[in-house]
């Protein structure tokens, strides 16, 4: 390959790594871009994972051997057979080195060729495959894992070239490592509550918008659960607002302890003391029991006075939920009763006959509904 064609696969690869959306697409774009820039007929990402003392394979690409999987769950290998990541590379690095990429074959090692790993060459041989150079990468001045491209059997042997244009790829799949963590990151604290650690109001609606499309096409039971954390304000004005911040944080632990109880479900802060639990698949039974285990244990909090809970569900009978804003409506007015009952216990939207009180307040116009919010407070409701 000439120097405009690696060149060229060089930028490919940075920028599928670049394009990706997630970190398993950024994975699958490294080992292809590696595999097809080298050549290889496959190629892996390891990824070191240093407390488990593991190699711990993320992505195979290319032509994959029996019992490898493109995204395997559970292909790892001890450090201790791969030893050359923790101890020849670490050596060459301590010296002033850089850590450069090598070459096995399925024949083995040539005479005095630092590097041999015997575990490599019997895998090849396992494989069917001819040979293999393996890159490490180092991310924040760290080994974080290794690239893998392999040849299979009667295909030309790679060479010093192939090694030395491994560790430049290597580098350029670092890159793009890192920048995937760090878009990561900002899409995390993107969608996540700063004071509890949940989810927040934005992560809330985007997926309450898939859940209620994938009850309208497929007719998933969606279920929200809205909670408000009483006396927050009275802790506010009397104990101060770290306190207040600490029933939060608190109630926020609560929540997502019972949401544990709803596979899949995500617990969110919503705003000042408003939370809520969504929850695909369960039935409305389900969620109404952990609303009703959140409410239980609010109460044994050392501060506050409990939560509001109200539940709606398109299981119960509420008429058709054809938006994500009607199901909010609903599990909404439901709490504002419960706050204004003082009720110990989950107020469940459409349980109570044909004329539901809080379906009629959540489909109400919004200027009627408040006014009835307000009398369903009532003028004693805890704040």
């Amino acid at each position: 390959m000439g120097e405009e064609s690696r060149l060229a696969a060089v930028v490919a690869l940075a920028q599928g790594m670049a394009a990706a959306h997630s970190s398993r697409e950024a994975w699958r774009a490294a080992a292809g871009g590696a595999r097809r820039a080298l050549g290889g007929s496959f190629a892996a990402l390891s990824v070191w994972e240093r407390e488990l003392g593991r190699l711990r394979v993320l992505v195979n690409v290319g032509e994959l051997a029996e019992g490898e999987e493109e995204f395997p769950e559970d292909e790892s290998y001890p450090v201790h057979q791969f030893a050359e990541i923790t101890e020849f590379l670490h050596e060459r690095w301590a010296g002033g080195g850089e850590p450069d990429a090598w070459v096995e074959t399925a024949q083995g090692p040539e005479e005095g060729r630092a590097g041999y790993c015997h575990q490599r060459v019997a895998a090849l041989r396992r494989r069917g495959r001819g040979c293999c150079v393996v890159a490490p990468i180092v991310l924040h001045g760290r080994a974080w894992g290794e690239l893998y491209v392999a040849r299979p059997v009667g295909e030309p042997v790679f060479g010093g070239a192939d090694a030395d244009f491994a560790t430049v790829l290597a580098a350029v799949v670092a890159a793009g490592i890192a920048q995937t963590e760090r878009l990561e990151e900002a899409r995390r604290l993107a969608f996540t509550d700063s004071l509890t650690g949940l989810a927040n109001r934005r992560a809330v609606d985007a997926r309450l918008d898939e859940a209620v499309e994938l009850h309208r096409r497929d007719g998933a039971v969606v279920s929200l659960v809205v909670c408000d954390v009483n006396g927050l304000k009275r802790v506010n004005d009397t104990l101060g607002h770290s306190v207040g911040d600490r029933l939060l944080e608190r109630f926020g632990s609560v929540l997502s302890l019972c949401g544990a109880m709803l596979p899949g479900a995500l617990a969110a802060r919503l705003g000042g003391g408003e939370f809520c639990l969504l929850a695909v698949g369960p039935s409305a039974d389900e969620v109404v029991k952990a609303a009703d285990e959140v409410c239980r244990r609010a109460v044994e909090l050392d501060i506050g006075d409990g939560v509001a809970c109200g539940v709606a569900s398109t299981e119960d009978p509420i008429g058709p939920v054809r938006s994500a804003r009607r199901l909010f409506r609903l599990a909404d007015a439901a709490q504002y009763r419960a706050k204004a009952e003082r009720a110990a216990h989950p107020v469940v939207a459409g349980r109570e006959g044909p004329d539901d009180p809080v379906v009629r307040l959540a489909d109400e116009p919004s200027r009627e509904a408040d006014g009835e919010r307000r009398r369903f407070r009532g003028r004693h409701a805890p704040g």
